[in-house]
């Protein structure tokens, strides 16, 4: 058995509560795009899976696991007088100023992670940018020796990129990392990495549509320092 020795983690939905964060930015940015029309913003939002009345993201709404670019190219047709750059400029402006609520508090999981000696990393859909600004406004950028987004050179989740990105920035083979995430996207891209996969449920997917992805499935990432424990034990103590 290979010990855990890196931790690699989703942010949206994993180490922030998703709809807090992008059910707020997906009303910021269509009442600002669409000049506060609200009928327009409430067919535009539909489009992308949002319903802007209930203020609620549909399942498969491509804000869940898609990147920016997704997002904007999805938008695009209903801007004419934008170009993709500056659509998706917008978004990510508006993703940087989306409020954050984490999962769990993240000093404390993270600093007694940290300093158990486990490498730490994220792995977001996000753009790089806003990505470090919510782990900046939450005070632990400096907890992880990696940080990547779909824009920073390693492409995008479910591929694995981001995750062997990781794992060589670290010195650690994909078997000593577990992979945590609240998306079968999260989870596809471990498994393609050759990781251990774990699940949370801080996101919007159930726990049904995880279950087949992921190893390990639990409530939400402040499970994890026991879960990690049985695992030093495990290794150390190999049946026999």
């Amino acid at each position: 058995m290979n010990a855990i020795k890196g931790l690699l983690f989703d942010k949206d939905g994993t180490l922030f509560d998703f709809a807090h964060t992008w059910e707020s930015w997906a009303v910021a940015f269509l009442m600002r795009a669409c000049g506060g029309d609200i009928e327009r913003a409430t067919m535009i939002g539909a489009g992308i899976g949002f319903d802007l009345t209930q203020r609620r993201f549909a399942r498969d709404s491509i804000v869940i696991a898609g990147t920016p670019q997704e997002v904007t190219k999805a938008l695009l047709p209903h801007f004419p007088m934008m170009t993709e750059r500056s659509l998706n400029d917008l978004l990510n402006e508006e993703a940087e100023n989306a409020p954050q609520m984490e999962a769990v508090p993240l000093i404390p999981l993270l600093t007694g992670l940290r300093d158990s000696g486990f490498m730490l990393g994220v792995a977001t859909n996000d753009a790089e940018r806003p990505a470090r600004a919510h782990l900046d406004g939450a005070g632990v950028t400096d907890l992880f020796h990696f940080i990547a987004g779909y824009d920073s050179g390693h492409g995008g989740k479910p591929a694995p990129g981001q995750m062997l990105a990781f794992a060589a920035r670290v010195g650690l083979a994909p078997a000593q990392i577990a992979m945590i995430g609240d998306s079968t996207h999260d989870l596809r891209a471990g498994r393609a990495a050759g990781m251990t996969t774990v699940a949370v449920l801080t996101g919007l997917a159930e726990e049904a549509e995880l279950a087949t992805f992921a190893d390990m499935i639990f409530p939400d990432i402040g499970h994890l320092p026991a879960w990690l424990a049985t695992q030093s034990d495990a290794t150390d103590n190999p049946s026999t």
